[in-house]
């Protein structure tokens, strides 16, 4: 089959899964924004994605996504950054995504705010919470989450829009269940002490094999890629040496 049918018909699954699980948890897939993870995949699985009706994409290396994003401009897609970002690659980051969802200290929040606001930008953020402790893996403490969403409500470019988790990895989809959970619990926490101040209306958690616990958990951004867009070009090994599946 060639590449954009395949892809319309990937997409096609994955929809259905969406409905499926959001209809057990009393929820509609209009709830549930789908980031098509496009990383290591070139611009005509992007071109593919796009004739299909996907209109938001992640990717976690800003150059990457910056060439994507020049070729397919005007196209109305919302870029999301989902890998690990270091503070000297805040401006180009802040030049190419619309959604950074990796923000894992007050110091990063701050750097982001500072460069969105000279480049005249207005950016979603979501923190990155580190609920498992792993050592081969980035995000905030719970207590460094506090301190991130004390400091966005002072932000002058920067909406905080929610919490983003990656778990540990298991081939068991419900392994994951309790970092969902915990990562809603977590939000809904924020969200009544904050007030008016920040929304928090978002959870980015759940990938191409654990989607369905997620949306069970409460998610409204799951980032899925090789459901969508088939086997990777090549492995792409996480710090601890096991390949990600998004």
């Amino acid at each position: 089959m060639d590449l954009a049918p395949r892809v319309a018909a990937n997409l096609a699954t994955v929809t259905a899964r969406v409905a499926a699980a959001a209809a057990r948890s009393g929820r509609t897939s209009s709830d549930i924004r789908l980031v098509a993870v496009s990383k290591t995949f070139g611009v005509d699985h992007v071109e593919a994605a796009v004739s299909a009706g996907l209109r938001e994409l992640g990717e976690n290396k800003v150059q990457e996504a910056a060439r994507k994003r020049a070729a397919t401009v005007g196209r109305g897609i919302a870029w999301h950054f989902i890998g690990h970002l270091q503070s000297n690659k805040a401006r180009a980051a802040a030049e190419t995504f619309d959604w950074i969802h990796s923000v894992d200290s007050v110091a990063l929040l701050r750097r982001l705010d500072r460069v969105a606001t000279d480049l005249h930008r207005s950016l979603n953020v979501l923190v990155q919470v580190d609920l498992a402790g792993e050592s081969t893996k980035h995000g905030a403490s719970e207590a460094e989450v506090r301190r991130v969403v004390a400091a966005a409500v002072s932000c002058e470019s920067i909406a905080l829009r929610g919490l983003m988790v990656l778990p540990p990895w298991s081939k068991d989809p419900e392994q994951a269940r309790p970092f969902f959970r915990r990562l809603r619990e977590l939000r809904d926490e924020f969200a009544t002490t904050t007030g008016q101040d920040l929304r928090l209306d978002h959870l980015s958690m759940g990938m191409s094999h654990d989607l369905e616990v997620a949306i069970e958990e409460g998610a409204t951004i799951i980032r899925v890629g090789t459901a969508v867009f088939g086997p990777r070009p090549r492995p792409v090994a996480s710090p601890g040496g096991r390949s990600r599946v998004f």
